[in-house]
């Protein structure tokens, strides 16, 4: 469904999301991320991945926020056991 550079994407997106509680640019991706393609190229696999349900743009020139099964998603094939801290 998805290739592994929008799996890389999601799960960056994701994790930029909970840093700073603001919608994610593709330009923020290239540069923080170092994803080794361009901001378009970033664009298109946002633009992809908001198709299939993962992510939103919450208004027309903002960046993306991932949706519920946006972060199904990631906490079900992204998340390592060893990141998950113990709450308890």
């Amino acid at each position: 469904m998805i290739n592994d550079r929008q799996a890389y994407i999601l799960s960056a997106i994701i994790d930029e999301y909970i840093d700073t509680a603001q919608p994610v640019a593709s330009k923020t991706l290239v540069e923080k991320y170092d994803l080794g393609v361009s901001p378009a190229t970033a664009r298109n696999d946002m633009v992809h991945l908001e198709k299939i349900g993962y992510l939103r743009q919450p208004h027309p020139s903002s960046g993306r926020v991932p949706t519920e099964d946006g972060y199904r998603f990631y906490l079900e094939t992204c998340v390592k056991p060893d990141r998950v801290k113990q709450v308890c």
